[in-house]
């Protein structure tokens, strides 16, 4: 058309053709073959190495977990960039927020693959996730202060279902010594004072739960309150009869209780509860939840991707069919639902099939985030490649990997071109 003769033409297309050839399809026809051979690479094995696909366990795992990738992490990235950039259009510091969104893409994988595995750190003092997660559920159910303490040499209290019950009955007119041991001065809860021995009252049952630990070699009293020990300040106190409990009560800050004439020839109990262990937060990075936490970090990465992408489709969107619509009196939901969607299908489309290609070839998120103990259960045909053919010495198999990829990937990519050259038509 243009008077180019062919010679020039290829002169022209010679370099990227070699670059083509070089880059793409001799790494594609060598992995093809070799994926027929075995791990020597001298001896032919047929479809053995793609039969592993489907019986080695490793693979079917990840086969598994890419179909959860394949679904989920799409969809999620879609819908959140589809909300984020209808939303930013209505607010006056929508660019400000367009930015910090999308800031994640600026982060390699990597570097964004050691961030989450921080977040998702078990100890709250460490991860952001757990940290939040604990302050929410210490809000609703507070934490024992006492989860290490428990009773001393010749301690009146013998153990009973995770708590402390007194060997012997108490009565009115008595003052009570239950003496424990295990807690670290500075872990004892706010509002802990020195104990006190509780004076005996006519009528009722006083007594004092404490610390019985005085620092230095021979000092201190066992089994009395020393002038240094500390109260358990809030320590429950219930007394048993029948296995009943007929009354109960809070320490006050030195330790001190008092419980009423009706539990006189009762038991003493501390409940379990006194000692529960402080919530630990969720176990982020466990075989049950780790894929959906990769895929959480994903989305947070890829999201502002899909937020730029929509906000793109929906500036040519005609104003007047959204106005037009408003004025018949639909609402913003029907708006949205049943124009903009509509209107947005095909980039919907585009970025959806666009993350669907790059989900298939994830990595370094599951390598870097997912400890040893669970990269398993969170392992990805990406993964498995790189295992059989560099951990495992299997090079015929992670071919055979490679060349399965190849062809789940390339119906997204066909689908996508001729979505597009579709759309240049139009």
């Amino acid at each position: 058309m243009t008077g180019t003769r062919k010679a020039v033409a290829a002169l022209f297309l010679l370099p990227a053709l070699v670059l083509l050839g070089a880059l793409v399809v001799y790494p594609i026809g060598y992995s093809l073959v070799r994926s027929f051979y075995d791990s020597s690479g001298d001896h032919f094995a047929g479809f053995d190495n793609y039969k592993a696909l489907f019986t080695d366990d490793g693979i079917r795992t990840a086969l598994k977990n890419n179909i959860i990738w394949v679904v989920f992490a799409p969809a999620v990235a879609t819908a959140l960039g589809l909300i984020f950039a209808v939303l930013t259009e209505r607010v006056r510091w929508g660019t400000a927020f367009k930015l910090v969104v999308f800031m994640p893409m600026a982060i390699s994988m990597l570097a964004a693959g050691i961030i989450f595995r921080l977040v998702y750190d078990q100890d709250p003092d460490r991860g952001v996730a757990n940290a939040v997660w604990v302050g929410v559920h210490d809000t609703f159910a507070q934490s024992s202060a006492f989860p290490k303490a428990h009773p001393g040499r010749d301690s009146p209290l013998r153990p009973d279902h995770g708590g402390f019950l007194t060997t012997r009955p108490v009565h009115t007119g008595q003052s009570v010594a239950l003496p424990l041991v295990g807690v670290a001065p500075d872990q004892l809860p706010d509002g802990t004072k020195r104990a006190v021995r509780a004076p005996a009252e006519p009528g009722k049952i006083t007594g004092t739960a404490w610390q019985d630990f005085t620092r230095g070699k021979g000092v201190g009293t066992l089994g009395a309150v020393d002038p240094s020990e500390l109260g358990y300040s809030g320590m429950r106190v219930e007394a048993v009869k029948d296995g009943k409990v007929v009354a109960s009560a809070k320490a006050a800050g030195d330790g001190t209780f008092t419980l009423p004439a009706k539990a006189d020839g009762a038991l003493l109990r501390l409940p379990a509860g006194n000692f529960k262990a402080p919530y630990n937060g969720v176990d982020w990075l466990g075989p049950s939840l780790v894929t959906p936490a990769i895929i959480g970090a994903y989305v947070w990465m890829w999201a502002g991707f899909a937020m730029v992408l929509i906000a793109a489709g929906l500036a040519g969107v005609p104003r007047e069919l959204l106005e037009a619509a408003r004025v018949d009196g639909a609402g913003e939901w029907q708006v949205f639902r049943r124009i903009t969607v509509p209107l947005l299908a095909p980039v919907l489309a585009v970025v959806a099939v666009t993350l669907m290609i790059n989900v298939l070839k994830i990595f370094d998120l599951v390598f870097i985030i997912a400890p040893g103990s669970s990269q398993d259960d969170a392992d990805v045909l990406a993964l498995e490649l790189y295992r059989k053919g560099f951990s495992e010495g299997r090079p015929g198999v992670a071919s055979a990997i490679s060349v399965f990829l190849l062809l789940l990937v390339i119906p997204v990519m066909l689908f996508n071109t001729r979505r597009l050259k579709r759309e240049v038509r139009r």
